[in-house]
């Protein structure tokens, strides 16, 4: 594991210094979890205009809506690139509903463990304003959880800032956003809403696993199931 020293004054960076530092310190070693969300149109132009090789990975849950699939399609286009797929197991239909913890350790929490296996550090769109459980994300900090650096460039930043980004630079950006999705994940478990609300609507949770899922309680969910 390559060692890194995050400057002091990192959270006082713009997002793009943020970005620019980690592929400069940890080089082919960096890449980008994209769940094509308005926070990784911002990313992803701001990645590839600093490496046009930079890696990118994204979570494949055979579950996405359609549009995603679309933009997901758009950006290899753009920006010349092939978008890591990482998928887990096939899961018995229904067990998002009848057991959402497990369901999401297979599909999602299990499949980025190994996307993030040959990383020194990975990129995510998460910001502060999302939801309570993201109010004290850092820009730049190691990720205990899965024993890596993780990078936050747009912690600090607002829907406002985003969409601004997003409009001066003409970015392609997931449409169901235009019809109230803010944050979108599966089509069987997302809904129109602001933050991150829409999310496993109906059910005590908002977060998929992928940042509160730690290797002990992936394998005490895995290990319940066999």
């Amino acid at each position: 594991m390559a060692s890194l020293q995050p400057p002091a004054d990192v959270e006082t960076w713009p997002a793009r210094r943020v970005v620019e530092f980690v592929l400069e310190e940890l080089p082919g070693r960096v890449a980008l979890a994209c769940s094509f969300q308005k926070e990784e149109s911002v990313l992803l132009d701001m990645l590839f205009g600093l490496e046009p090789d930079a890696r990118v990975f994204a979570i494949d849950t055979h579950h996405l809506f359609p549009e995603t699939y679309e933009l997901w399609r758009e950006v290899e286009r753009r920006y010349g690139t092939t978008i890591e797929a990482f998928e887990g197991a096939r899961v018995d239909d229904g067990l998002w509903a009848s057991n959402p913890d497990l369901y999401l350790a297979v599909a999602k929490v299990e499949p980025l463990n190994r996307a993030l296996l040959d990383l020194d550090a990975w990129i995510t769109g998460i910001r502060r304003d999302q939801s309570p459980t993201r109010a004290d994300a850092p820009k730049l900090a190691w990720d205990e959880q899965h024993e890596l650096w993780k990078a936050n460039p747009l912690a600090d930043w607002s829907d406002d800032d985003c969409w601004a980004y997003i409009r001066e630079r003409d970015l392609p950006y997931n449409p169901l956003h235009d019809r109230g999705y803010a944050s979108i994940g599966d089509t069987h478990s997302t809904q129109p809403g602001s933050g991150r609300e829409g999310r496993w609507a109906g059910m005590d949770k908002t977060e998929c696993g992928i940042h509160t899922t730690s290797a002990a309680d992936l394998a005490a969910l895995l290990e319940g199931e066999s």
